[in-house]
């Protein structure tokens, strides 16, 4: 199968994905038959650069990298917004990794649904429309005989989304709870070693887990779009996101954390959803103390971990990375493998 490939955005996630394919051609081509072309490239920042033959994606990653804009690409057609990339080139498939807004889900929400619309595949690590419009954008790819891919927006490369889908299909998944947040995980495992919240902070957006302004992630936002995310997806239920209650973990003194340890417990910030008997869901995410017998409370630093509750299996809990450039990259190349054997069928 060729597919031809055009991105919208041209950050980190996409240089990380472009590393990848570039790398292993030949292992995706030999054992999924899956031959990709990039062809376009446009990001509002770096501009814009298309070739329906194809671009030399070594040579436009060596320009991001190195902080020149698209347009010093040698050949090709410049200056293409996103929408004239997304509808007026000869790519197939669309890949959505610009900035996320979990609020309004803009702009990637209006460039997911025009490629779907036009009949275009879409892969896309991108939060906001997933938080905002999962249910509709999975009917409207369905109507356009297209696939929308999203499984990046959850834990990053590690399968949250397939695993529920694909692996565990057969079972009746009730329930979730996880460490969704990989920054508020490494500063509570920092408080644990005796270092105060706020030199924990600072150590982690050194490392870059947090962002100058880590509000996102410490009062819960992010986590709160991921509970979003697989309640409905996963469990099939209807959820906005002032459904979710919500308590970040800047009210957790060193005190609490010790008292924790003291009684055989750890502090995690845990989002959770789950359907109950009268068929409606609960869903939140807080900060809560967990036994040292809990999967989850044996996961630590910057990791991601989520147990799904199964009627067959009871909890099964999958741990890895919720972050880092490659590791989403790696979202991008689950999700194309995935629609190559949905095609396929």
């Amino acid at each position: 199968m060729n597919v031809n490939i055009a991105f919208v955005g041209y950050g980190t996630v996409a240089q990380g994905f472009t590393e990848i394919i570039l790398e292993k051609g030949s292992q995706l081509k030999e054992q999924h038959d899956l031959s990709i072309q990039v062809v376009a490239v446009s990001d509002i920042k770096k501009g814009s650069i298309y070739d329906e033959k194809g671009l030399n994606m070594k040579k436009v990653l060596s320009l991001a990298k190195n902080n020149k804009p698209l347009e010093d690409y040698p050949e090709g057609i410049k200056g293409m917004n996103s929408l004239e990339t997304i509808t007026k080139t000869n790519a197939d498939t669309i890949i959505e990794v610009t900035y996320t807004d979990v609020k309004t889900g803009e702009p990637a929400l209006t460039h997911i649904k025009a490629a779907l619309n036009a009949g275009k595949h879409v892969l896309s690590t991108n939060k906001g429309p997933a938080v905002k419009q999962a249910a509709l954008l999975l009917e409207t790819a369905r109507k356009n005989n297209v696939y929308y891919g999203f499984e990046g927006t959850v834990l990053s490369g590690t399968p949250a989304l397939n695993l529920a889908s694909y692996t565990l299909s057969g079972n009746k998944i009730t329930g979730f709870k996880g460490i969704l947040n990989g920054t508020t995980n490494y500063i509570l495992t920092r408080m644990e070693e005796g270092m105060s919240y706020e030199k924990a902070l600072k150590k982690a957006q050194e490392l870059g887990y947090a962002e100058a302004d880590p509000t996102g992630d410490v009062e819960g936002l992010d986590a709160l779009g991921k509970v979003v995310i697989l309640t409905n997806v996963v469990l099939g239920k209807e959820l906005s996101r002032t459904d979710v209650k919500r308590k970040g973990i800047t009210g957790i003194s060193m005190d609490d954390v010790k008292h924790a340890k003291e009684h055989g417990k750890r502090w995690k910030l845990i989002g959770r959803a789950e359907i109950q008997k009268d068929s409606s869901v609960l869903a939140s995410v807080s900060p809560e103390k967990l036994p040292l017998s809990d999967p989850l409370a044996g996961v630590n630093e910057a990791v991601n971990a989520l147990t799904f509750m199964t009627d067959e299996l009871g909890p099964v809990t999958i741990i890895g990375p919720g972050a880092g450039k490659r590791e989403t990259g790696f979202a991008l190349l689950i999700d194309m493998i995935n629609m190559k054997y949905q095609i396929s069928r």
